[in-house]
């Protein structure tokens, strides 16, 4: 006897598989774009660095679940931005069973006091060059999907308002500059940035306040917030032989 809804069908005719979302968690640290890794503390590879997920409970959608594990991970009930960008489900991909997992960027603009959760040992903010790069080794198809996460943020820093998800409520010109360096991997002209988000009206919009004065001294930098006009794209497009260190 079996239990099925609809006439003929029966679910024991197929193979079984799980979903798991997992969330690809940017910030900026030093001037460097970097990524909320756990380790692992069970198996399969306990011991390991993971990106942050699990699996998707049955009463909840996608989106919810992304939310809850960027809660659980961080402690943050809410990202400058959470969005889907891709899925995966290579055969093998997971140990215990056939497992796809649906992935999410997140960008979170503050990540003190960041706490391992309740099936991690640990939790540390990395640098992606040093992912990207093969340098920190990750559980499962991670690392794949830390790089295409990358490539996604390259993109729409160039087509999108993504860069403002990044910096505060009101800003500086040299941290906004410093997103697009960093996500970018290279050296913009200050002079060049500048006049490329104020020489048009609705890029940034002068508050009329300065930052704190800094150690170094010197008149404080001016305070902009973000205009309405990153609602349609960017002010900049990604220099294409300018990328730090020659690479």
């Amino acid at each position: 006897m079996t239990t099925n809804t609809s006439k003929g069908y029966d679910p024991a005719d197929y193979p079984p598989f799980a979903v798991t979302v997992d969330v690809v968690i940017f910030t900026m640290v030093d001037g460097a774009l970097s990524v909320l890794l756990v380790r692992r503390g069970q198996e399969p590879f306990a011991g390991m660095w993971a990106i942050p997920g699990g699996f998707k409970l049955p009463t909840e959608s996608l989106d919810d679940a992304a939310r809850r594990e960027l809660r659980e991970e961080t402690g943050v009930d809410a990202a400058s931005l959470l969005v889907q960008f891709g899925a995966y489900g290579d055969p093998g991909r997971d140990p215990r069973m056939n497992v796809v997992t649906v992935a999410y960027l997140a960008v979170l603009r503050d990540l003190e006091g960041i706490v391992a959760g309740t099936d991690a040992a640990d939790a540390q903010l990395v640098p992606v060059e040093r992912i990207v790069r093969g340098k920190v080794a990750l559980a499962f198809d991670h690392r794949r999907i830390v790089r295409d996460a990358v490539e996604r943020v390259r993109r729409d820093l160039e087509s999108t308002g993504l860069a403002t998800a990044f910096v505060g409520p009101t800003f500086t010109l040299s941290e906004l500059r410093a997103v697009y360096e960093a996500g970018w991997e290279v050296e913009l002209d200050g002079a060049n940035f500048r006049r490329a988000v104020t020489a048009a009206a609705g890029w940034v919009v002068a508050t009329g306040k300065r930052a704190a004065p800094g150690a170094e001294g010197g008149k404080p930098p001016e305070l902009f917030r973000a205009g309405r006009a990153w609602k349609h794209g960017a002010p900049i497009r990604r220099p294409r032989n300018t990328t730090r260190g020659g690479r």
